[in-house]
């Protein structure tokens, strides 16, 4: 199928708006009553790179799901068919595709490794413009569903009551030293830079308002790379500040975070911080590293010459942390497919660590829980054959059926590395989905 003729399966209509936070809300709102969402909010957060302030995504006309084994193949049989707009996620465990390794450890969540739909109903909302793209055999709902979008008043926060949610940890402190002083040795030993090792913090037999949590978390965080994704009983409300990877024509764009500092309320003090975390030699060479192993990846796809480095170690600033953001940027070689760059790169080297398959063997031995779409990717091809995917961290995964929520933090452990600091900087990452979900602090 040529990209016009699936172009020409969809019927464009443009609105303006005068409130555009108000219709917003009202849209995930009002999304809600689908059993196949993705919602994807840039809060508009000023970045360089970005097409639309969120996009909505609902209702599959066609889809894949399937385990990693041959997954990036079927993803990419499946994106060549189709030529239109894909939305959906990669889980971290499609690592076994690329490599040859395995995922053992405790999942008590179950996402499918892989998860991409064709979506019936698209809405864009760019400034004060909602676009809809709804496939032409559902055409004649547009003017209703905008309608209903306009005067839409949220009742879900009454028909889905929260229980109360006591966060109990996988990997309890002092065993977390244990382990982080074990990645430690591996680094002095030689056999690897830099990991990022994670933990998970977990809830049993509770329920908790998908849609509520959602729009708390993001109010907390206001990120750029937001996430709202229902799939019948299993759910991601993602508070993501982190890029993977971006496709524009032939440019290829990945923005790797590493390097966190805490925001403080006196001006003067927060922009120490900033200031100083800009200086920091740990974060900096946290960050650097995984630059090194991004313009690898990316090289492999490149054309010579082509990867460089438009940001290093820059500050960006959010609602809760500063963070270190490198920009790395390549062209794309012609003869190869969307879907090679992304499977040439997978995982981000942001969540892995360098070398990266020596990492995530170390990792995969030492982490208690299977990451599943935790350090994954969501995202969106549009018809041409770009992609946009941010990282899954700062997030909170639901299973409605087993009654399980997950959220996981992690950091980089280098050779310059405490036990001691590295917790702590996994507690502030874990703040927000703790207070959403317990209306409580962490300690």
């Amino acid at each position: 199928m040529c990209i016009f003729a699936a172009m020409s399966l969809r019927t464009k209509r443009t609105f303006y708006i005068d409130d555009q936070s108000r219709v917003k809300d009202s849209l995930l709102a009002w999304a809600q009553q689908y059993e196949t969402v993705v919602y994807l909010d840039s809060n508009n957060y000023h970045q360089q790179y970005g097409s639309f302030d969120c996009v909505l995504a609902v209702e599959e006309f066609t889809s894949i799901k399937t385990d990693y084994f041959n997954a990036f193949e079927t993803l990419k049989e499946y994106q060549s068919y189709t030529k239109d707009f894909l939305f959906g996620y990669l889980s971290y465990d499609l690592k076994n595709d690329v490599e040859r390794l395995e995922s053992n450890n405790f999942d008590g969540l179950h996402f499918p490794d892989l998860y991409f739909f064709q979506p019936q109903k698209l809405i864009f909302i760019k400034d004060n413009e909602v676009e809809f793209l709804y496939l032409k055999m559902i055409d004649d709902e547009i003017e209703d569903d905008f309608e209903q979008i306009i005067d839409f008043i949220s009742k879900e926060e009454k028909e889905v009551a929260s229980s109360e949610v006591k966060i109990k940890l996988r990997i309890h402190k002092d065993e977390y030293h244990q382990k982080v002083s074990k990645v430690i040795e591996h680094i002095k030993r030689g056999d690897i830079y830099e990991a990022n090792f994670c933990q998970e913090f977990y809830a049993e037999d509770v329920t908790i308002n998908p849609y509520k949590t959602y729009t708390d978390l993001n109010k907390i965080s206001k990120p750029p790379f937001a996430t709202f994704f229902k799939h019948d009983d299993l759910y991601l409300l993602s508070a993501s500040p982190e890029r993977y990877i971006r496709k524009e024509g032939s440019k290829i764009i990945s923005q790797p975070i590493k390097g966190t500092a805490k925001r403080y309320v006196d001006k003067i003090e927060d922009e120490k911080v900033a200031f100083d975390l800009s200086r920091d030699e740990k974060e900096r060479s946290e960050n650097v590293m995984i630059v090194d192993l991004v313009r690898n990846d990316l090289s492999r796809t490149a054309k010579k010459g082509s990867v460089r480095v438009e940001e290093l170690c820059k500050v960006y600033s959010f609602k809760q942390v500063h963070q270190l953001i490198s920009t790395v940027v390549s062209e794309m070689k012609e003869e190869l497919h969307p879907v090679d760059v992304i499977r040439d790169t997978y995982p981000m080297g942001s969540m892995t660590g360098a070398p990266k398959v020596s990492a995530m063997q170390i990792i995969e031995e030492l982490e208690e829980t299977k990451r599943g779409l935790y350090s994954g990717s969501v995202g969106y091809f549009t018809p041409e054959g770009d992609f946009d995917f941010n990282v899954i961290i700062r997030s909170i995964l639901y299973n409605a059926t087993n009654n399980y929520v997950s959220y996981s933090v992690g950091g980089a452990i280098t050779a310059k590395s405490t036990p001691e600091k590295e917790y702590e900087e996994c507690l502030l990452k874990a703040k927000a989905m703790k207070y959403v979900l317990t209306n409580k602090e962490v300690h």
